[in-house]
């Protein structure tokens, strides 16, 4: 089975499933699902800005500073103020799209 058998295309309504699923008990059904779209697009925004969608190279590994990615994230979410978002629960959502990512081999 070659590396591209293993990749699923990536799925916006699958991510906030296996979001709102991994979430910690209880941030469950805290949030909608447009909230944590909110948050996914604030990550994507963040590949975006560092130039992760600029190279040619579909083979390479990406290496996402998470911390940054995070800082990133918590820093819109506050200045957009879309909701009240505590660090904790962007923390939480960015880790379930990051997992979700992983279960897809989208950043092998």
């Amino acid at each position: 089975m070659s590396k591209e058998d293993n990749v699923r295309e990536y799925d916006e309504d699958d991510s906030v499933k296996f979001i709102q699923a991994n979430l910690p008990k209880e941030m469950q059904n805290v949030f909608s699902d447009d909230e944590i779209n909110y948050i996914v697009d604030l990550i994507y925004e963040f590949y975006d800005v560092e130039g992760y969608f600029d190279g040619d190279d579909d083979d390479s590994e990406v290496e996402i500073n998470e911390e940054e990615l995070l800082n990133f994230v918590i820093k819109n979410a506050k200045k957009d103020a879309i909701r009240d978002f505590t660090d904790e629960q962007i923390e939480a959502i960015v880790a379930g799209e990051l997992s979700y990512c992983d279960s897809l081999n989208l950043f092998e």
